[in-house]
């Protein structure tokens, strides 16, 4: 089959398109056949030399995709050969097939065109176990994430106000803002104008936000707990800003506020805690209203698998809004 390849760790220069052996099928899996797969910001991180797959991960990039199922293997039961799907993967998104654990499987939604789909299973299962599962976001709450226009931004605005919650969101131009506020934030802010802290603190009253979904790591932690509530959770996913800061312990006892950093990827498959747990949950609480059209994956382009590359210049320029989608030959 083919696949993306890569020379070795650098910028989008060293990514390829050639043959790579087919993917083994082991019991409990099956085999998809690749219409799409997304591109997200560990896909980056793994080009560049700075987040192996975890052991037994195939080292080809791509954390989600969707496709036809071809292959059933042993002990899989309620999937079969020409199912329409998409995945939630540890890796091998950007080839034509890829093995997925079943349990890590999610019908395409009724009303969802199939590579489109290719958009959903990362961005929803990181929103719906950090903000809702761990952080405990309900009707009320006022919540901010930062990257509004981002993947995950543009479906956790989503998810956040259709929950009920009054949302808060950064980003970098206008444009991007406008875009947040369809989607359901009530109030955007420009982090190259104004300071969000001050922002949320004018907007609230001074009480804070109570949940924060932040992708900055250490650039913002300092920040992250000046904007919360008392009783408010700050939940770290990503490391743009870096990964090393002092944090005031005082304040955040003071707010009774609890700071957590988590990964999707480096989840088992199984077991508590793990990935098709919280493919479960997905499916049961969010697949409906994705069903209805209530919420939406946020697309900005397709390239051609072959022309990764491209898209990862993209995504590193943040030029993107939404999710940047590759797609196989005639999809």
């Amino acid at each position: 089959m083919r696949a993306v390849t890569t020379s070795g760790p650098g910028g989008p220069e060293v990514l390829g398109w050639g043959e790579v052996p087919d993917p083994v099928l082991r019991p409990g899996e099956v085999i998809v056949d690749v219409v799409a797969t997304a591109v997200n910001r560990a896909d980056l991180l793994q080009r560049a030399g700075h987040y192996p797959p975890p052991p037994g991960a195939s080292e080809v990039l791509g954390l989600e995709c969707s496709g036809v199922v071809s292959e059933v293997g042993e002990g899989v039961t309620g999937w079969a050969v020409g199912d329409e799907v998409c995945a939630l993967l540890a890796g091998g998104g950007y080839a034509e097939r890829v093995a997925v654990p079943a349990g890590q499987l999610l019908p395409r939604p009724a009303g969802v065109e199939l590579a489109t789909a290719a958009a959903l299973p990362e961005v929803v299962c990181t929103v719906w176990s950090n903000v809702f599962l761990l952080a405990g976001l309900r009707r009320g709450d006022t919540f901010l994430v930062h990257g509004g226009s981002s993947g995950i931004g543009t479906m956790a605005i989503q998810l956040a106000a259709r929950a009920g919650a009054r949302v808060f969101t950064t980003a970098g131009t206008a444009a991007k803002l406008d875009v947040c506020r369809e989607l359901g934030a009530e109030v955007g802010i420009n982090y190259r104008d104004e300071d969000f802290v001050e922002r949320v603190r004018e907007e609230t009253d001074g009480a804070g936000v109570d949940v924060v979904l932040d992708n900055m790591g250490a650039a913002y932690l300092a920040r992250n707990v000046d904007v919360l509530a008392t009783g408010g959770r700050l939940v770290c996913i990503g490391m743009q800003g870096g990964t090393r800061a002092e944090i005031d312990l005082g304040k955040l006892m003071r707010k009774r506020g609890s700071v957590h950093a988590t990964t999707l990827r480096s989840r088992p498959p199984t077991g508590p805690g793990g990935k098709a747990e919280i493919v479960a949950a997905v499916r049961h609480d969010v697949w409906p209203d994705v069903e209805r059209g209530v919420v939406r994956p946020i697309v900005d382009r397709r390239l051609p698998m072959s022309r990764a590359a491209e898209a990862h210049r993209v995504v590193d320029a943040s030029e993107h809004i939404g999710k940047v989608l590759l797609v196989t030959d005639g999809a």
